[in-house]
């Protein structure tokens, strides 16, 4: 898997095991090892203005993903043949946010940070929270995707 890291903030991170945890989630879903996803770490400021600009909401938030292409969970992009690598598209991460999240609901942040990365990966794969059967069937992948690193999704 070609997971791009690009870590433009100050909180102290883990990426080589973020993006190990990345190339995990595409291989249990079934992606071409040379599928493409980068994950950028910014500050909350950027995620911020991104949010408000491509989402239409204000303030930080905790991830966001701007996939490339329209997903269903479970379905894999056609792709060419002798074409490029399949690019998923990105996923944004404001750690500050994170830790301030995991320090709310009681949790590590290592858990929180890799549930931001599954989470963000399957939006890019078209799974959804919009109502509750979409957001059991998140969950649980969530779930199984972090146990298979020894982590639990809180």
């Amino acid at each position: 898997m070609n997971i791009f890291v690009a870590d433009e903030q100050e909180e102290p991170l883990s990426t080589d095991a973020l993006r190990s945890l990345a190339e995990l989630v595409l291989e249990e879903e079934g992606f071409e090892p040379d599928t493409e996803v980068t994950i950028f770490f910014v500050t909350d400021e950027v995620i911020a203005d991104y949010n408000r600009r491509f989402l239409h909401r204000s303030g930080p938030t905790d991830v966001l993903a701007f996939p490339l292409e329209h997903l269903e969970p479970g379905s894999l992009p056609v792709r060419q043949v002798n074409g490029p690598p399949t690019n998923l598209g990105d996923v944004f991460i404001a750690p500050a946010y994170v830790r301030r999240q995991a320090d709310d609901r009681g949790v590590s942040f290592d858990e929180e940070i890799s549930l931001m990365v599954v989470h963000g990966i399957l939006h890019l794969l078209g799974y959804d929270h919009g109502d509750d059967e979409t957001a059991e069937h998140m969950e649980g992948r969530e779930r199984t995707l972090l146990s298979r690193v020894g982590l639990r999704r809180a």
